[in-house]
């Protein structure tokens, strides 16, 4: 096989490959000899085909399969020679011109192609030790605590239906009707046929609940509340809504002690043991979220201390499959990039970014946990197996098989797990301090975090 390079221009390679017909025609023989062998043909015995006849009848199909077959060896054993890796499947052309294909087919002549790819590029990884972050803490006071468990009690404990013509008051358990408006526009998520709430429980927007106090059974009415500023859907924050609200049964609490029996319920012995189970829960939420934080300024520092040339293929991948996400969203919310105060070329700019950001951070993991021995166990790729299939319930069996059935979907599940142990080996090299501060401030700072 001859090999030509044509372009070497940064990660971007481009080479003539030529491979002898004397080699695709030994790939030939050799399947229409194991072809022979099974070929049960009218009028010949098996085994005893012709391998002229043969020829004549599938010679054009089988050396169509050769040659796929010599290409796709030909590209791996160059690759291999050079001692390079092709940042994506590597792109093969070949002559059009019919006459030329023709004579590769007979055998007349060698085939040519020209194959294009780009090189993974060298990445010198930066000193992970000079990485400071600062961990958030957030204590679990015991307001926090007595809160939940107030908020716990008022969501479980027995209710009883009130008489009609009684009022809502604070405590009691609403079942009701809704649907919110923005300047006139029902939002997407502002509606319910029949959602419940406990008044006073702060299980709403603030100042709903309160309006519902002194509203009966089958009255209609309008709530009116303001989203707060750092509310978690950012088209919905700040704005002022109205929601027509329809009462359909009020249920009161009955008799009930936040005592030693209701704590039972939940399989602990007493209120103590209630309150060191919430405790406990609050903490790993807590610790949840840290981590996350963690996680983003570990990526942050990765990202700003790595600087190489990056395979545009990736990268243009990365971007598509961001920008096609981006205009379904807009498309269901019925919404244009002048309603997000920008424009398709300043959106696209600023995608493009979140699209290096992903392609270079991928990289740089990959090679940590190559260079650290970071693998994925066979029980923690069917953890992730488990976990995506549990995601759409009454569909699990269809799931699975779909990933049983396409390898590289599969293969791609446990990538978030590699992501984490990369990143917590990064973690445990860096400088960390901790910094306590408030469970809704530390939640402000996550939400900030865009999807990348």
């Amino acid at each position: 096989m001859q090999v030509t390079e044509t372009l070497n221009e940064g990660l971007k390679r481009k080479l003539g490959l030529t491979i002898p017909a004397k080699d695709l025609k030994s790939r030939q023989d050799a399947k229409l000899d194991d072809l022979k062998a099974k070929a049960n043909i009218k009028g010949f015995r098996p085994g005893k085909v012709p391998v002229a006849h043969l020829k004549k009848i599938y010679g054009q199909s089988i050396m169509s399969e050769v040659m796929q077959e010599a290409i796709n060896a030909a590209v791996q054993e160059t690759l291999e020679e050079r001692s390079e890796k092709a940042a994506a499947q590597p792109k093969v052309d070949m002559s059009e011109d019919q006459s030329d294909i023709n004579n590769v087919f007979s055998g007349a002549a060698d085939l040519t192609i020209d194959v294009s790819y780009e090189v993974l590029p060298a990445i010198e990884l930066m000193d992970f030790k000079t990485i400071e972050i600062e961990k958030p803490v957030v204590p679990v006071s015991e307001e926090i605590v007595q809160r939940e468990l107030d908020r716990l009690f008022l969501e479980r404990r027995e209710y009883e239906p009130k008489k009609d013509g009684a009022k809502v008051e604070n405590g009691d358990k609403v079942g009701m009707s809704f649907e919110g408006k923005i300047e006139g526009e029902p939002f997407e998520g502002g509606a319910s046929d029949h959602a419940h709430v406990v008044v006073g429980a702060g299980q709403y927007i603030p100042g709903f609940e309160e309006q519902l106090v002194g509203m009966k059974k089958g009255q209609k009415g309008d709530v009116k509340v303001s989203f707060p500023d750092d509310y978690s859907s950012p088209e919905l924050a700040g704005k002022d809504a109205v929601f027509g609200v329809e009462i359909l049964h009020i249920d009161t609490p009955t008799d009930a002690e936040l005592d030693d029996e209701f704590a039972k319920n939940f399989g602990v012995e007493d209120v103590d043991g209630l309150k060191n189970a919430i405790r406990e829960q609050i903490a790993a939420s807590h610790e949840s979220m840290s981590r996350q934080r963690v996680k983003r300024l570990i990526l942050d520092a990765m990202d700003e201390g790595h600087n190489f040339d990056l395979p545009e293929q990736l990268v243009d991948n990365e971007f598509e499959g961001i920008w096609q996400r981006v205009m379904q969203e807009m498309e269901q919310a019925g919404k244009s990039f002048e309603d997000e105060d920008t424009t398709e070329d300043d959106a696209r700019i600023q995608y493009r970014k979140i699209a290096e950001r992903r392609v270079r951070l991928g990289l740089v993991v990959a090679e940590v946990g190559n260079l650290n021995n970071i693998e994925i166990s066979e029980e923690e790729h069917q953890q992730a197996l488990i976990a995506e299939v549990q995601r759409f319930p009454g569909k699990e069996q269809e799931v699975y098989d779909y990933y049983r059935k396409n390898p590289q979907a599969l293969a791609g599940l446990p990538a978030p797990i590699f992501e984490n142990k990369v990143v917590d080996y990064v973690a445990e090299l860096a400088k960390t301090s901790e910094k306590e501060m408030e469970r809704d401030d530390l939640a402000r700072l996550i939400e900030l975090i865009e999807d990348d």
